[in-house]
């Protein structure tokens, strides 16, 4: 009977392994001195060789004739557990065996000493799927398991595994394999199975197995039963990335706001029942292509995946727009393949995507939002308001200003002024230095009117306060006499005494209204022109 390439082909001791020298030097080491732990985390990507090295692990360290921390492959152990007959090593796939019980069957297990071996091995494979009863019931073994029970737990998604079993585990992080070790080995199996194997078709498999070494073994399994000789092309052929002129059109058609175009394309693949989800990853993945070939174009070629023949069609778009276009493309689409997993018509949720790409959907003065007027006016406000005044700008007493009827004596009680207004000379008027600490304690009293009086600056003169407000909204809220009774109170709490307040606007109703048509004026102009140059 046949059986699969990357079946036949796993590595069975530390040395076939590849691309994880830390990673099995030091199992090999803790094999040799005997100081093995009681129960490991093997963690990293598909293909890395996670389950693998746990496998190994556990033949060597019931191997009986031990050879430089590999097993021996040659005695009964290691036969048998070649063969998966092995009792005393137990594979468990947590992905279909995820619940309480089957955990508290391990544990139930456990308790029995190996047949044959020193120890019991235990290999919990996708262990992130286990439940969260599952995860408690199978804590307190690992924390203190007997000393013939060892623990190797392997996952793709460490950040679902809880830190409690985290801690209790020694932890080996498994990388990505490097694509030159991948076409290396893919030519050396190919070489021993009489395979026809090129140079850049072996480049072409590890290029497209991202990392995964089972990934391009099982491609080179594909590809052996698809061509004599197996070079690029053949290997595009099998891979289903040849005939992909599609996406290109696709792109162009995005580049030259060609939306009839565009959804043209779209309407055809979804009528050769082309998921639309995955053409959306495949457009991905051409962005990111192009990403690179304008972030940096020298290491490009190394990078991005594609046939030889397209690279020229990749350099040609990366040549009509500029790097921060192509991210917000990308980002534009990423969004997408989000809301297609959620969304109950992908088609529509994608030729919306599309339409925005190809920049048909434009803003108009009427769809401005106000919210966006408003921030932008205040941030003008701040800019005026945070101009530095001269002190001579404070009101004099001459100048007659509104007084307003606050303080923060009772309401029978009557502050008389200690000063006589219509003798006060400007250098008898102080700048009121704590002026930014009255208006916070203001807003903590009366936040809703609190607002009014941001920019406004104070001096005094005996127990005179004279204000000069930017906002003219501000003396209309405070001819109502709570409000002016609150600024009182909280003048009084940060200046220790309570004063007569005066106060006047900087300008006058005229000045404020055409100082607001200005700024929102401003606003919506600026807004537009942003609008006009996103398009």
């Amino acid at each position: 009977m046949y059986k699969a390439l990357y079946r036949k082909w796993r590595p069975m001791t530390f040395d076939d392994v590849i691309s994880q020298e830390y990673t099995t030097e030091a199992l090999k080491n803790q094999i040799i001195s005997g100081k093995t732990a009681h129960a490991y985390l093997f963690t990293g990507s598909r293909g890395t060789g996670k389950t693998t090295c746990a496998r190994i692990l556990a033949k060597a360290v019931n191997c009986r004739n031990m050879k430089d921390g590999n097993p021996c492959l040659e005695c009964d152990i290691c036969r048998d557990a070649d063969n998966d007959s092995l009792t005393d090593i137990v594979e468990i796939d947590a992905a279909s065996n995820n619940g309480v019980d089957n955990i508290r069957d391990l544990r139930d297990a456990a308790v029995y000493t190996p047949e044959r071996g020193a120890y019991k091995i235990y290999i919990i494979d996708e262990v992130h799927m286990l439940s969260q009863g599952a995860f408690n019931a199978l804590l307190k073994i690992m924390e203190e398991p007997p000393p013939y029970i060892k623990f190797i737990l392997a996952t793709t998604e460490i950040q679902k595994v809880p830190a409690t079993i985290v801690s209790r585990c020694q932890r080996y992080d498994f990388r990505r394999i490097k694509p030159e070790d991948i076409a290396k080995r893919i030519s050396y199996i190919a070489q021993q199975e009489d395979i026809s194997l090129t140079e850049d078709g072996a480049a072409m498999i590890a290029k497209l197995a991202d990392g995964g070494m089972r990934d391009a073994v099982s491609l080179l399994d594909q590809c052996s039963v698809c061509a004599e000789k197996i070079d690029a092309a053949a290997v595009s052929d099998a891979a289903g990335i040849a005939g992909r002129d599609y996406l290109y059109d696709m792109l162009d058609a995005v580049y030259a706001s060609d939306t009839a175009k565009a959804l043209s394309i779209t309407a055809s693949l979804y009528d050769m029942s082309k998921d639309l989800a995955r053409l959306c990853e495949e457009l991905i993945m051409q962005l990111r292509n192009i990403m690179l070939l304008k972030a940096s174009p020298e290491t490009a070629d190394k990078l991005i995946v594609c046939m030889p023949d397209e690279l020229a069609r990749l350099k040609a778009l990366a040549e009509k727009d500029d790097l921060p276009a192509v991210m917000d493309r990308l980002s534009a689409l990423q969004e997408c393949r989000e809301r297609m997993q959620r969304a109950m018509n992908k088609r529509v949720e994608f030729e919306m995507s599309l339409i925005k790409l190809c920049g048909n959907v434009k803003n108009t003065p009427e769809s401005i939002d106000n919210s966006e007027i408003y921030d932008k006016i205040k941030q003008l406000e701040n800019k005026i308001n945070s101009a530095p005044r001269a002190v001579q700008n404070v009101p004099a007493a001459p100048e007659q200003p509104e007084i307003l009827e606050a303080s923060a004596a009772p309401a029978d009680e009557k502050l008389i002024p200690s000063v006589d207004l219509k003798k006060l000379k400007p250098e008898d008027i102080k700048p009121c230095d704590r002026w930014g600490e009255v208006l916070d304690e203001f807003r903590n009293i009366n936040p809703a009117v609190a607002g009014s009086l941001d920019g406004s600056f104070a001096a005094t003169a005996g127990n005179c306060i004279f204000i000069t407000a930017q906002n003219r909204f501000f003396m209309e809220l405070f001819k109502v006499k709570e409000n002016a009774a609150s600024l009182g109170t909280a003048i009084a709490n940060v200046l220790g005494q309570r004063f007569i307040i005066k106060a006047k606007c900087a300008t006058t109703v005229t000045e404020q209204k055409n100082l607001a048509e200005s700024l929102i004026k401003k606003a919506q102009d600026s807004h537009i022109e942003t609008a006009v140059e996103n398009q």
